[in-house]
């Protein structure tokens, strides 16, 4: 490994970090609140960073297994430092609880250990929120996307943060691409902001709420939510960004250079589409038999918490762990599915799941016809065997977790339902569970420290796709 260039980049990380919390310092002063807490924060990531980046390597060049140590050492380092303020401020009760809220923040979680809003300072609040935004792009990306670095080695950087089975470049130099991404990733944020103003929200609320969104995580000021701004207009906003940051940005770009048709007929886009419909659809009919609902209202709660579930946002209207069982399974579902590849949002992603179910019925084929060469497709083009096998290995991780997860949390004497679920929610970066105690009208306090950890541990595993953090785990990694 290039150790010494792995210094230098965790360096830079700790210095972009450092400098982003000026954001919530000039908020606080705005409220005349002391940035003291940050103060101590920023030079906690400033000092060593500056350290680190005396690192002189001989050369530039990062192979994949540097990419993934970077990538995971740098979300835990930034997760660590990203805590002091809330600490430090009085905001949360203990460190480890600041971790949790703070890696909860960064992967666009929206797992939340808070009871009472209130009291937190207004600056405070707006880097809990902050951090969603940080992390749905990616800290790296956006490294990349200011400072120059070796495209082809950089590259390495980019496959271990951005989520889904491939990553691609939408031009030539993959800093140019990062750029691309990071300026479509502000300008959606800013128009949300601005419709949430047009729609009732103040400046403050407007921009803490266009940050949770972009990140897709959850995160509000208010104890209920979005229940608490009891307006259908900004639910509605709310739920329309929601879906467009959980597609793909890739997109975007093809639409931004003239290629809208061919955006359009992107197959990831329109079976994600259609599955927010038919589950919207299911869930509106269900309520309406069951729980007596008129069809307006069932349709606005159905779009709305489908929208903050697929996407992996989980802001909350209304507790639907009341719902009948089976719009909570229609959820469970979309929890494991998330977003888009190349997105914000979470989960195992759509096109995973559409090449493992393409490449079921590929095999179901062949055994039908033998001597038939039966090839698994996405969008007219062929799927390679190592992007089918990269799947298959994915999920059987992400399963594998899952289960584990549950069982260690079962372990503190938790029911099963919350055990999994919480575990569900975490590994997919969704934030609220399906029973009433981590449901959105609840919250994660109750558990203990070592469940808290675990938590966490779960939230970074689900928002880096595993292999980072698992590299780090590994003694081999560390040998020459």
């Amino acid at each position: 490994m290039n150790y010494r260039m792995i210094c230098r980049v965790l360096g830079l990380i700790l210095l972009i970090y450092a400098a982003l919390m000026l954001l919530p310092v000039l908020a606080g002063l705005c409220y005349g609140e002391t940035p003291f807490p940050f103060l101590i924060a920023m030079a906690a990531a400033a000092a060593p960073g500056a350290l680190l980046l005396l690192a002189r390597p001989k050369n530039d060049s990062l192979v994949a297994r540097d990419g993934f140590v970077i990538v995971g050492l740098g979300w835990i380092l930034i997760s660590l430092i990203g805590a002091l303020p809330l600490t430090l401020s009085g905001s949360m009760p203990s460190y480890v609880d600041a971790l949790f809220e703070t890696v909860s923040g960064l992967t666009t979680t929206g797992a939340t250990v808070l009871e009472n809003f209130d009291t937190m300072p207004r600056g405070v609040m707006l880097w809990r929120v902050f951090t969603h935004w940080i992390g749905g792009m990616g800290v790296l990306v956006f490294l990349m996307a200011v400072l120059p670095m070796s495209g082809e080695h950089s590259m390495h950087i980019m496959r271990a943060e951005v989520p889904g089975p491939t990553v691609g470049k939408l031009v030539p130099r993959v800093r140019r691409t990062a750029r691309i991404l990071y300026l479509i990733y502000i300008a959606l944020t800013l128009i949300e902001a601005v419709a949430l103003m047009l729609s009732g929200m103040n400046l403050y609320d407007a921009l803490l709420h266009a940050f949770s969104t972009a990140g897709t995580g959850g995160f509000s000021d208010m104890s209920n939510s979005i229940s608490g701004f009891q307006s259908p207009l900004i639910e509605n906003v709310l739920a329309v960004f929601m879906v467009l940051f959980a597609l793909n940005f890739n997109l975007y770009y093809l639409i931004l250079t003239g290629s809208a048709r061919k955006a359009l007929k992107n197959e990831e886009l329109r079976n994600f589409l259609l599955l927010i419909l038919g589950s919207v659809l299911v869930i509106a009919l269900s309520l309406c038999r069951v729980r007596g609902y008129t069809l307006r209202p069932a349709l606005h709660d159905a779009f709305f918490n489908v929208a903050a579930i697929i996407s992996t946002t989980g802001f909350g209207t209304v507790d639907f762990t009341a719902w009948p069982e089976i719009c909570k399974w229609i959820l469970i579902l979309l929890m494991f599915c998330g977003g888009c590849a190349g997105s914000t949002g979470g989960g195992i992603k759509l096109s995973r799941v559409m090449i493992l179910v393409k490449s079921v019925i590929a095999e179901l084929k062949q055994i039908s016809r033998p001597r038939n060469v039966i090839r698994v497709q996405m969008d007219g083009r062929r799927v390679e065997r190592e992007t089918i096998r990269a799947a298959y290995t994915f999920v059987s991780l992400y399963y594998m977790l899952l289960l584990l997860f549950s069982v260690l949390l079962s372990l503190d004497g938790t029911d099963i339902a919350t055990c999994f679920t919480a575990s569900l929610s975490c590994l997919s970066n969704v934030g609220p569970g399906l029973t009433k105690i981590i449901g959105p009208a609840g919250n994660y306090a109750f558990f203990t420290v070592r469940s808290k950890l675990l938590l966490s541990l779960a939230m970074l595993l689900g928002r880096l796709e595993f292999y980072p953090i698992l590299v780090l785990m590994m003694p081999r990694t560390w040998r020459r």
